[in-house]
C-alpha cells in the first residue's frame, strides 16, 4: 500500500515582487510533517527574499483548503516526544507566518478543517469562496485545538473561538466566518476571488516595503511570545493524544471513515 505521508508537495513561484506558496496533499490537503517543514521552510524563504514584497498562500485543488493534520501520523504517535514533534509542525508554520516580514494573503478556496483553520487565521489578509466553511473537529478525536487556538481567537475573538472548539462535529459557512474576522471577503468563485487577490497582491507589491514591515509587526504586537506558548501547546496535544479516550476516539473515527 502506499504511504500517502510521502506525497503532496510545496511549491514557490516569484513574479512581479509576488511570491506565490501552493501546497498540496492528495489526502484533502491534510499536511504530513513532511509537508509541514517544508511549508515553513518555504514562508521563511520568502521572508528572506528581497525580491518579494508580499505572499500568496494558497493550496491546490478546489473544494477543501486543508483538512488539517494528517490522520495517518496522528494514529501512529507512540510516545510523548513524538507527539509534540507532530503537533509542533501547525506551531511552526503559524509562527513562521507571524515572523514573516512580509505581508501573507491567505486564499482559501475550500473547507478548512483543523489545523487548515489556524493556517488560515495565521495570515494577514483572507480572501475565500462561500465553499470555505470552517471546523475546529479536534475536541471530537479527543484532542482540542490548542495549537492553533490562539491564531484562531486572534481573529475570530473568544466567543467564536469557543463556539468552533467546543462544537467540534459542526461546519460553519464562510460568511459566518466572514462576520466574524476569519475572512476579509467571501466571493462565490474562485476566480473572482483570484481576480481579487491579484489586485491587492499587485497594489501591495507597489507600496513601500518597510512601512508594510512595520504595521505587521504593530498588529501581532503582543505574540512575541507565541514560541514558547505554541510549544507548550503542543505538548499538551502530544500528551492527550495518547491518552486511551483518544486512541479510542481515534479508533471510532477511523472505522467510520473506512466504512
Amino acid at each position: 500500500m502506499e504511504d500517502k505521508t510521502l506525497l503532496g508537495s510545496v511549491d514557490t513561484q516569484v513574479a512581479d515582487g509576488v511570491a506565490t506558496i501552493t501546497f498540496y496533499h492528495p489526502a484533502h490537503n491534510s499536511l504530513p510533517g513532511k509537508l509541514l517543514a517544508q511549508l515553513r521552510a518555504a514562508i521563511d524563504a520568502t521572508g528572506a527574499d528581497a525580491a518579494v514584497k508580499v505572499v500568496v498562500l494558497r493550496s491546490a485543488g478546489d473544494r477543501t483548503f486543508c483538512a488539517g493534520a494528517s490522520f495517518d501520523e496522528l494514529i501512529a504517535i507512540a510516545g510523548l516526544e513524538e507527539g509534540k514533534r507532530f503537533f509542533s509542525g501547525f506551531a511552526n508554520v503559524i509562527n513562521a507566518c507571524r515572523k514573516c516580514p512580509k505581508l501573507i494573503i491567505g486564499r482559501v478556496q475550500g473547507k478548512a478543517v483543523g489545523g487548515g483553520v489556524g493556517v488560515a487565521a495565521a495570515t494577514d489578509y483572507c480572501f475565500a469562496t462561500r465553499y470555505a466553511a470552517v471546523k475546529l473537529s479536534d475536541l471530537a478525536v479527543g484532542i482540542g485545538p490548542f495549537v492553533v487556538g490562539p491564531a484562531v481567537e486572534r481573529k475570530l475573538g473568544t466567543s467564536a473561538m469557543t463556539q468552533l472548539a467546543y462544537n467540534a462535529t459542526e461546519w460553519r459557512t464562510a460568511e459566518w466566518a466572514r462576520d466574524r474576522g476569519l475572512y476579509a471577503e467571501v466571493y462565490e468563485s474562485a476566480e473572482a476571488m483570484d481576480e481579487a487577490i491579484g489586485q491587492l497582491a499587485g497594489r501591495l507589491a507597489q507600496s513601500n516595503p518597510e512601512a508594510m514591515r512595520l504595521m505587521k509587526k504593530a498588529f501581532w504586537e503582543g505574540t512575541e511570545h507565541w514560541d514558547q506558548l505554541l510549544a507548550e501547546r503542543a505538548a499538551t496535544s502530544g500528551q492527550l493524544v495518547l491518552s486511551d479516550f483518544t486512541r479510542k476516539a481515534i479508533e471510532r473515527f477511523k472505522n467510520k471513515v473506512s466504512n
